[in-house]
């Protein structure tokens, strides 16, 4: 009971009065100074004493403010055996903390699972005040820029000046397409950006995406829908034209005239016919293997994958390349980083395109007198598996590296121009990229990644 506040308020003021009495009684009844001074000291302490008691709610209260100020959750406000006013007051306090405790573990929950969508999320997220200065950048981000952690989006201008031109010129709600060349590799960037509003700062949220797959995969799409009219619509008129031919040819060949004078310009005519017929089939009949070696570019299988090194890969592709051109004019090397490196993809299918890569290098590097063709496996600046196929040869001009992956395009005499057609669709299958850097008299690197 003495921890009750209205006691304990009651008794002091009855003792603060009675303490007051008996020093007004003292006073006038025996003149004693100094027990009044004493006394009078004595009221001083017990008002100040009272005051501080009462004044111990706003204490209370202070330190509620100052906990959810500072978001100290962890304050507990005893008010047991004040009163049931104190206890009233003691679990709204405890409810209103708990309430803010809640509340908070709510709001870092959100947080939490923002940022997992934010950095999980595959398109490259940038976020940045009017001066520059970096909020937030994805892990997608990161890999597409090739930085750990940057302030400053200004420091991109080594990667690209023209991206972070785009990317404080660029106005909120505009799209941006740029071509950016990354060394040996060929980036296609979209780039959008919106506005908003937070701590009455202006911030800028840019997305970054690479779509030259998917635009190298459209680019397919298209050539395979018009390769699929092409030879339909050919061989439905070729392959009567060869049957025909085929059967007068026969028709010919049992006609026969008896051996005189007058019928040897017969004899002729019937020659000249069936050599024309020879002619007609054998050239219809040409065509339809023409047509039938493009209709490759419809009919790959789907890879079977499997994991398998680099390195046997290579040495496989060395020894059957070595069974094909007997040239020891070339040098041949073979260079794999981390040794023991592995690719995840159909064996059978990645040799083709290995094959169609060595025998364009074996074609670049035939006048060169220290021809070179080497091997390479290495893990590239984005954490991706790639295979390089590189020679010193002759180089390929620019305009003509944006057209070597085009159906029908050819530089050689005895080419069909689907070579390189087909490794790009392959690598499509296997969800990778085949790309060319070359330069003018010392050499081309053709780069899988996968």
């Amino acid at each position: 009971m003495i921890k009750h506040f209205r006691i304990q308020c009651t008794f002091r003021v009855l003792l603060l009065t009675i303490t007051v009495g008996l020093l007004f009684y003292i006073w006038f009844q025996f003149k004693m100074y100094n027990v009044v001074v004493i006394g009078s000291s004595m009221v001083i302490f017990q008002v100040y004493a009272l005051i501080r008691y009462v004044e111990k709610t706003n204490r209370q209260v202070n330190r509620f403010l100052d906990a959810i100020k500072y978001e100290d959750f962890s304050q507990s406000f005893s008010g047991t055996g004040l009163g049931s006013s104190f206890d009233e007051l003691k679990a709204s306090f405890t409810d209103v903390l708990n309430k803010f405790k809640q509340t908070r573990a709510e709001k870092e929950e959100h947080y939490r699972y923002l940022q997992t969508v934010v950095q999980h999320v595959g398109i490259g997220l940038i976020s940045f005040q009017t001066n520059g200065h970096v909020e937030l950048i994805n892990a997608a981000a990161k890999r597409l820029l090739k930085v750990s952690q940057i302030r400053n989006i200004k420091s991109l201008t080594e990667f690209s000046p023209e991206l972070v031109q785009t990317m404080l010129a660029i106005r909120p709600g505009e799209k941006a397409l740029l071509k950016i060349q990354d060394g040996d590799e060929l980036l296609q960037l979209a780039v959008y950006a919106i506005e908003f509003v937070l701590r009455q700062q202006k911030i800028r949220l840019v997305s970054i995406q690479n779509i030259q797959s998917e635009l190298e995969e459209q680019e397919m799409e298209a050539w395979q829908k018009l390769i699929r009219v092409l030879t339909h619509e050919i061989m439905n008129s070729v392959t009567p034209i060869a049957s025909l031919a085929g059967t007068v040819n026969e028709m010919l060949t049992e006609v026969s005239f008896p051996d005189n004078a007058c019928n040897e310009e017969h004899h002729e005519s019937i020659d000249d016919i069936r050599s024309a017929v020879k002619t007609i089939e054998k050239r219809s009949q040409g065509l339809i293997n023409f047509v039938e070696s493009y209709r490759q570019l419809t009919r790959i299988p789907r890879p079977d994958f499997k994991i398998y090194p680099v390195r046997q890969l290579f040495n496989e592709m060395l020894q059957l390349i070595g069974a094909q051109h007997e040239d020891k004019t070339i040098e041949f090397t073979i260079s794999v980083e981390p040794q023991s490196l592995e690719l995840t993809a159909d064996p059978e299918l990645i040799e083709q395109v290995l094959i169609n890569l060595l025998n364009n290098a074996i074609y670049a590097v035939k006048e060169k007198p220290d021809a070179r063709i080497e091997l390479i496996g290495r893990m590239d600046d984005r954490g991706r598996t790639a295979l390089q196929v590189a020679d010193n040869g002759v180089g390929i001009v620019k305009e003509v590296q944006e057209k070597i992956f085009i159906p029908f395009f050819t530089t050689k005499r005895e080419g069909s121009g689907i070579g390189l057609s087909l490794s790009r669709q392959i690598m499509r299958m296997h969800r990778g990229t085949i790309s060319v850097h070359s330069e003018l008299h010392k050499g081309t690197v053709f780069t899988l990644r996968f």
